[in-house]
Formats: structure tokens, sequence, C-alpha cells
């Protein structure tokens, strides 16, 4: 082989082995994947079923986020935030421990919007007893289980029972007989709702949207007149001290959107769909667009 064709051999796997190095370096180059953004939901017991389904329509809408949630009665929530617990949004069931979560310092006020409403039902155990009337709560025997005052079904139910107390169908015993009944106040609605449902009590106090569930296959219903109810309103707001507070914004304005209305009418909620005239108290319209911009990862 003369010195030329020795030259251009070597040349060429020379240059062969400088491509593979490149190849190598592009194959082996770690892939820029879009900055994860977490967001952390405060929200009532209530709001579990209908949050998730939101949640996971959120994500999917927003690539690269993720929600974790924070279920538990409103007043745990409010407490837990009082305490500093990191959270970028609070859904609460009342106005009143939204306003108690203003005064945290942690909300600014006027920044609350009520985004659905509920109703009161009074529920009873399907295996083990048979309720048909409201005044039957005040049956001697008949075990009852209500959420604690500091909730807000629990407030709600106390609301109830002092209105049919007032009612001359009821009569002025039914509180201290319905009262006399409760064998226990439970810290959120879910558990008033599990307890009927696996029997350890007759009858309870829960919102219209907790017997569409799995449990509430398991428990009878009657429905407590608008005279006599409490049209509960859902306020929500982002916190303002928020780690992402455009995502904190962007998902609250998502639960106001038809899209989210149309999940929380889905599980039975009163939504704020339709003109604002018919809207509860803190109603605002939101754009139709809600995808996320690319935010500042948490660090």
């Amino acid at each position: 082989m003369n010195h030329l064709t020795k030259y251009l051999a070597f040349s060429c796997i020379l240059a062969l082995g400088v491509l593979l190095t490149a190849c190598n370096s592009v194959l082996l180059a770690p892939t820029t994947m879009p900055a994860r953004i977490q967001l952390t939901v405060f929200a009532a017991a209530s709001l579990t079923d209908a949050f998730t389904e939101i949640g996971n329509n959120f994500e999917t809408a927003n690539a690269g986020t993720k929600i974790t949630f924070n279920f538990a009665g409103s007043q745990q929530l409010v407490q837990q935030l009082a305490q500093g617990a990191p959270a970028d949004v609070f859904a609460s069931a009342n106005g009143a421990q939204m306003e108690a979560a203003v005064k945290t310092g942690r909300i600014a006020d006027g920044a609350t919007h009520v985004f659905a409403r509920n109703r009161l039902v009074v529920i009873y155990a399907k295996s083990n007893t048979k309720i048909s009337t409201l005044q039957e709560l005040a049956k001697p025997g008949l075990k009852i289980v209500l959420a604690a005052k500091e909730v807000p079904i629990g407030q709600y139910a106390l609301d109830f029972i002092e209105k049919a107390s007032q009612d001359a169908a009821f009569g002025g015993q039914y509180k201290y007989n319905v009262l006399k009944n409760v064998v226990s106040y439970e810290q959120d609605v879910k558990a008033v709702l599990a307890k009927v449902a696996l029997g350890e009590g007759d009858a309870g106090i829960v919102y219209a949207t907790d017997v569409l569930g799995e449990n509430g296959a398991k428990v009878g219903r009657v429905d407590i007149p608008d005279s006599l109810n409490t049209i509960a309103s859902y306020p929500i707001a982002a916190l303002k001290d928020s780690r992402n507070a455009d995502g904190a914004k962007k998902f609250v304005d998502y639960i106001l959107s038809p899209t989210a209305q149309t999940v929380l009418a889905k599980y039975g909620f009163i939504t704020m769909l339709g003109s604002t005239s018919r809207a509860a108290p803190g109603w605002r319209r939101v754009p139709a667009t809600h995808a996320l911009p690319m935010l500042t990862s948490m660090s």
C-alpha cells in the first residue's frame, strides 16, 4: 500500500471516529423537559370527588402541572393555613371560614370568588332504619351523627334544627329531642356520611352532593324544604404567598370556567353558569382560555 493510500485510509478512519463521537454526544445529551409546576390546593371535604376530576382535567390541559389536594373540614384547613402550611389555593364550604382565612393575612381581602352552592339533605342507613319525614329525627332512641359546629355543614345542620323548632309542624321541643339523639359530632361531612353508610348511626345531615357517590348508594335521603334549608356558598381564592402565583390564579379561573362548572354540576352542585343576574355574590366571568404559560418551577 503506497503512502497516499495509507493517508487516505487513516483520514477516513479519523473522520469516522469524529462522526461517531459527535453522534454519541447527541444521543447521551440529557433531554430538556418542561419545568414541572406544583400546585397545592386546600379544599373542603365535600369537594373531594368533583375537585379530583377537575384537577385531572386541569393537569391534562396544562402539561407539566401537578396538583396536590388537601381535603378536610374547612375549619381544619384554616387552622393549617394559620400555622403556615404551604398552599396555593383555598376553597371553603362557607364564607365564614374563608373570612377566617383572610384574617390570617394569607388571602387578600376582596380576592375571593363564589364558585358553587350546595344544599342540605337528611340521610339514613338503609341497612337498619327507615326515615320518611324530618319529624322522625326527634324519635326517641334514634342515633344521629352530625358534623361538629365548627364545620360548615355542622352549623348548617344546627340552623335547620333551629328553624324547624320554630315551625308548628315540628313543635317547640324538636330541637331538644333531636340533639338528644346525637351520638357523635364529626370533623368533616365525609365522616358523617361514612358512619351512617356503615350503620354506625341511624341518620345524619350532609350535603346533597354527598349522596351521589359510592357511599351515597348505601343511604336513603329525605329532602329539606327551602324554607328550612341553607343554600351553602363555596368561595375560592389564591393565596398571596403562593409559590406559583400565576398557576394559582389560572386554577381559580379554571374553577370558574364553564368547563369546570359542568363537572361541578355533574356532582350535584348548584353552579354559577348562566347570567350574572342569577349568580351568587362573588361570581365573575373568566376568559375561555385556561392554558398555563411557562412558569417558574418550585425549588
